[in-house]
């Protein structure tokens, strides 16, 4: 059996965006600027000092009927601002030389089990189209400039101005996913700048050379001066930054940033929590004055034991995730073409209940036999022929097969069924054994969605060794990040 090609969704109409809306997702260094700490035994007296030198904004709006049941969820934001920046580094950052820019496009949740279970880090991407509390619909990234200018037009201080847009920001991930938002840590975009070169550089690996030619939108417009070769790079600086930026020339646009993003985050903390960072008094000091001066924190986190929870990042026991979505889509609110994310607003609730390993459950349920069982498999990764593996698999075991192809890029290799269809899921389940469970009426029969996490069906090798071997990389490539792989 083949499948069909891999092929990117049918191309959007970019919306020609001001300036401060270019400069896209790069500030993943919310966390980076957070690496550090994970030695704190080293040096504790300087990491306490250091702490407390970080600004801090106003406090969260308390919510003591405790939703979470102790579960810790801090908002991570990038903003971009430019404020503090030389002409220098404003022509380094490739990002215009506007200083009053102030727009919040990274928007991550660190959300934390009560129970000890793996931390997840929850991406939301920029263009999620969601409601923003007394403000109607629009996209999530919009939530801060609006809570900030609104500060500002009663004449707030630049620090309330920023935390109003922060406390937005929380209000309307509240409204979206019903997370109770306990802390926030904000790092602006010359932060990041400065903290990449502070630890300097990471590896990263791209499946194909990313450069002028690929970074441009449908107007033919560059946008975040990326050049980088197929294969490995060590980089920093303003390709560390373009290389977190790069939305245009990508498959799947907003989407396969936020993948960067967490392959970013992952790369840095492996290169932070080694001996060459750690321990060298010169690029910590470096490291330490490039973070105190680019963050803003609520009044009551305790950033040195925040770290504690990040040291999960260095050791590969934290799970990225992004939020429910049915990709890139084109509307027409008030007659202007506009490209969003479309949120899958009917699976959160379940998307939610598994943060803390909950969700659908299949226990008590009796698993139908194989031969009864029809699945939908879709490969939601950049390995080639992934669904086709899997779906040949499946049949040998004697499932049938209704459709093979793709999907948007996803994290955790997924069993979606419908209500009715439990039976049938908990079956697959016994070949699929490690996936997450979710029923939803977004399916109509049993759907296998593959992730990039490596899970798939039983006596399949994983999909990282198969994403080198399709991609031509060479194992020493592999090696260089780490079992990370490479990257769109």
């Amino acid at each position: 059996m083949s499948e069909p090609l891999d092929l990117p969704h049918a191309a959007v109409p970019a919306v020609h965006l001001p300036d401060g809306f270019r400069s896209a997702s790069r500030w993943i260094a919310a966390l980076v600027s957070l690496l550090i700490l994970v030695g704190s035994g080293v040096a504790w007296a300087i990491y306490q000092q250091f702490s407390d030198s970080i600004p801090r904004g106003l406090a969260v709006p308390t919510d003591t009927s405790d939703p979470d049941g102790g579960s810790q969820n801090i908002l991570l934001v990038g903003s971009d601002t430019r404020a503090g920046a030389t002409n220098a580094e404003l022509k380094a950052l490739h990002t215009g030389t506007n200083r009053d820019t102030v727009n919040a496009d990274t928007m991550m949740v660190l959300h934390v089990p009560s129970n000890g279970g793996r931390p997840t880090l929850v991406s939301f991407p920029r263009d999620s189209w969601v409601t923003i509390p007394g403000h109607g619909k629009n996209k999530i990234n919009a939530a801060y400039p609006i809570g900030y200018n609104e500060a500002k037009a009663k004449h707030a201080s630049e620090r309330a101005a920023e935390s109003a847009g922060l406390i937005m920001t929380i209000k309307t991930i509240h409204a979206l996913t019903g997370l109770h938002i306990d802390h926030y840590v904000q790092v602006n975009l010359l932060g990041f700048y400065r903290i990449s070169n502070a630890i300097g550089g990471v590896t990263v690996c791209l499946n194909a050379a990313q450069n002028a030619t690929t970074d441009r939108d449908a107007y033919g417009s560059g946008y975040s001066g990326i050049d980088l070769p197929k294969g490995v790079s060590v980089i920093k600086g303003v390709q560390a930054l373009a290389f977190v930026r790069q939305r245009h020339g990508l498959p799947h646009g907003d989407l396969d940033r936020i993948k960067r993003q967490q392959y970013f985050l992952a790369a840095a903390f492996d290169k932070v929590a080694s001996a060459g960072v750690l321990l060298n008094p010169f690029k910590l000091n470096n490291l330490l004055k490039a973070v105190g001066s680019s963050l803003l924190i609520d009044p009551s986190l305790n950033i040195v034991d925040l770290a504690q929870q990040f040291e999960s990042l260095s050791s590969g026991r934290i799970t990225f995730a992004t939020i429910p979505n049915n990709g890139p889509q084109t509307i027409y609110p008030d007659g202007v073409l506009t490209s969003i994310v479309e949120v899958n607003t009917a699976a959160i609730a379940d998307f939610v209940k598994h943060l803390d390993g909950g969700g659908s459950s299949l226990t008590d349920v009796t698993a139908a036999l194989p031969t009864s069982v029809t699945v939908d498999v879709y490969n939601g990764t950049a390995t080639a022929r992934l669904a086709a593996r899997n779906a040949d698999q499946l049949l040998l075991d004697g499932f049938k097969i209704n459709d093979v192809g793709s999907s948007n890029s996803t994290e955790q290799t997924t069993i979606e069924y419908p209500a009715a269809d439990a039976a049938q899921a908990k079956a697959l389940l016994q070949w699929v054994p490690h996936a997450k469970t979710v029923e939803t009426s977004d399916v109509q029969r049993v759907t296998l969605l593959l992730g990039s996490n490596g899970v798939q069906v039983k006596g399949l090798t994983s999909s990282t060794s198969a994403a080198s071997a399709s991609s031509g990389t060479p194992a020493q490539k592999t090696d260089a990040t780490r079992g990370r792989g490479c990257i769109n």
